[in-house]
């Protein structure tokens, strides 16, 4: 059986937040219904689309789901998502805070309803602090954070992640926190509130740039480009390559002294490079050095060649290279879809379990798709039911 078999999601999100957490709970075997607005998730209107006109970010991130169109700022929408939460384990939302306590379907609201929900808030800062209550996004929470700060080379300007890290470490959080109290709930038959908020989910990841503000070992500036984040490890960069670059590091002299046995060049032997701290000292001079070793080599001439000395090394690939990457393929987190309607991109699971098959994503529905099906199996509407709330525009 599946990880999470029989287990019913309701997801009142958009964007990346609580669609990623949910998307891996449909992989893990959850039934996931998604509640979008009247006009539909923001996703499914960007540019980005694949070759049948498909929103690409929003299949990504919905496919495996069942969609249902639903205005909950009306009174007769908000008690239709009531009495979904009757039959539900885990609801999971992140709308601008306060949204869900303006609808009548906060936590104690839902929890009258439902003992044993589970409801996961996904904020950008959460419920208490001087920030409470303030909306935010991938980009100012890097902004707010300090990821931003320590993103870029020190003679530049603040730079965002390439990819949406925080959006995607928060909803792994959250679902840590929907599984363990998943667990917590076999012991006492009660739900819970978690709530995870995108500050907190992203702090962690700084461990190594606040340190070196901490130790003040050294006069480190805050963004410090493809190096060691608090500057205690060298070398630690990304070094040209005959057709690219490829990165390298050395975290204990073992690996420098191999290293260094490689280059074979004088300069190498240099007394300034001969401790970590020295070397520390001098990553300047010592990433010069490397570089030139590098730059008559390809970048899979030296993975290679490194890998083999256990060297921790990579080529650092574009995205076209990924995307055709033999192992990506084989790993299938990125996988290509095949149905009656074509075939599509999106996301398999980074998570494997050994007794728990994945579910093979589905195409993403289209708004709306099912929200027939929703309202007739899991609330026994009738064909009159429904059309009165799709005449009332509730549906």
């Amino acid at each position: 059986m599946t990880a999470l078999e029989g287990v019913k999601v309701i997801c009142v999100g958009q964007f990346y937040f609580a669609p990623y957490c949910t998307m891996l709970m449909a992989r893990l075997g959850a039934d996931v219904i998604k509640i979008e607005a009247p006009q539909g998730d923001p996703y499914r209107r960007l540019p980005t689309v694949d070759a049948d006109g498909g929103p690409i970010q929003f299949r990504f991130l919905n496919s495996g789901k069942r969609t249902i169109r639903l205005d909950l700022s009306v009174p007769a929408g908000q008690d239709v998502l009531r009495d979904l939460v009757r039959g539900a384990d885990v609801l999971v939302q992140n709308l601008s805070p306060g949204a869900m306590d303006r609808f009548g379907l906060g936590y104690d609201d839902l929890r009258r309803v439902n003992p044993r929900l589970i409801m996961a808030s996904g904020t950008g800062f959460g419920s208490f602090g001087p920030y409470a209550g303030e909306s935010a996004m991938d980009l100012t929470i890097q902004a707010r954070t300090a990821i931003m700060s320590t993103t870029g080379f020190e003679d530049g300007a603040p730079v965002r992640t390439g990819p949406s890290v925080v959006d995607f470490v928060g909803g792994a959080h959250m679902l840590a926190g929907i599984v363990t109290a998943l667990f917590q709930r076999t012991r006492t038959g009660e739900g819970q509130h978690v709530e995870v908020a995108l500050q907190d989910a992203i702090l962690p990841a700084l461990t190594s740039n606040i340190a070196g503000v901490i130790s003040q070992a050294t006069d480190s500036p805050e963004r410090t480009g493809n190096r060691h984040g608090s500057l205690a490890v060298a070398p630690y960069n990304a070094y040209p390559a005959i057709d690219g670059w490829v990165t390298l590091l050395c975290p204990t002299q073992a690996h420098w002294e191999r290293l260094r046995a490689q280059i074979g060049d004088p300069a190498a032997e240099d007394p300034r490079f001969a401790t970590m701290a020295d070397r520390c000292r001098h990553m300047d001079d010592l990433d010069v050095m490397i570089g030139h070793w590098t730059a008559t080599r390809t970048k899979g001439g030296l993975t290679s060649l490194l890998g083999g000395l256990k060297i921790p090394c990579a080529p650092v690939v574009t995205l076209p290279e990924l995307l055709a990457d033999p192992h990506v393929l084989a790993r299938g987190v990125l996988r290509t879809v095949t149905d009656d309607k074509g075939s599509f991109m999106t996301l398999g699971s980074p998570l494997f379990l050994s007794g728990s098959p994945i579910v093979e994503p589905t195409r993403a529905g289209d708004l709306g798709e099912h929200t027939d099906e929703v309202l007739t199996k899991e609330l026994g509407m009738t064909t009159g039911e429904i059309a009165g709330l799709r005449n009332a525009g509730v549906i």
